[in-house]
């Protein structure tokens, strides 16, 4: 049963479009939990429904892809299969803000 900070961490992830990236910063942030990016990282390393919470969505705030319960190989293929341009593991672009 996920915890309350987990739902509203799940809740805001739903709301990242597809093609789209948030970090794991601007996702504590509109929560009301700023400096909490490393809480929600591990929110979403526990995301019981991967298909509705697309957390392979949220990166870090330097733009790299970050970690994923399937691997980082798995995020990057989500990524650029929703047409996101990743070079290395930087997803280029401008993260989306809520």
């Amino acid at each position: 049963m996920p915890t309350s900070f987990e739902r509203l961490v799940y809740e805001k992830t739903r709301e990242i479009p597809r093609g789209r990236v948030a970090t794991y910063g601007e996702i504590a942030r509109v929560i009301g939990r700023p400096g909490a990016a490393r809480a929600v990282g591990n929110a979403l390393n526990r995301n019981p429904h991967p298909i509705t919470v697309p957390c392979h969505r949220v990166i870090r705030s330097d733009m790299h892809i970050g970690g994923y319960a399937k691997g980082a190989d798995a995020k990057k293929e989500l990524l650029i299969a929703e047409g996101l341009e990743i070079r290395g593991d930087l997803v280029i672009g401008v993260p989306w803000k809520f």
